[in-house]
């Protein structure tokens, strides 16, 4: 089975997971957002699976930045649409363990998740 890891390389909290990933031993494939993007229904299968109020990363600085239009009456279409055009608003990372996703990173889930 596979394990994928997206994210932005430079994000904080992608350093964290993978620095955890490494540590344990668990091989796992690095998407990376800004360089690979994010495929439309990738993205709604993500939606569909953790929400996407879940996966729309509001508190980051590239949504602050965002016109107020953009920002406000959100819907998940219209949420969808900001994470394609922008995938920095993705809250990172997200892990796929073969097919079970999960978004962010802590520590004791990724523990769980993978026996260690």
């Amino acid at each position: 089975m596979t394990t994928t890891l997206y994210g932005i390389p430079n994000c904080d909290t992608v350093k964290k997971a993978r620095t955890w990933l490494d540590k344990a031993g668990v091989k796992y494939v690095f998407h990376d957002f800004k360089k690979d993007g994010v495929d439309k229904k990738q993205l709604k299968d993500w939606a569909d699976a953790a929400g996407w109020e879940i996966l729309l990363n509001k508190a980051g600085t590239t949504f602050r930045k965002l016109p107020d239009d953009d920002k406000e009456n959100l819907t998940e279409a219209k949420a969808r649409r900001l994470m394609l055009e922008n995938p920095s608003v993705i809250k990172r990372p997200v892990l796929d363990k073969d097919g079970r996703l999960f978004v962010g990173f802590k520590p004791d889930e990724y523990a769980v998740i993978f026996g260690k």
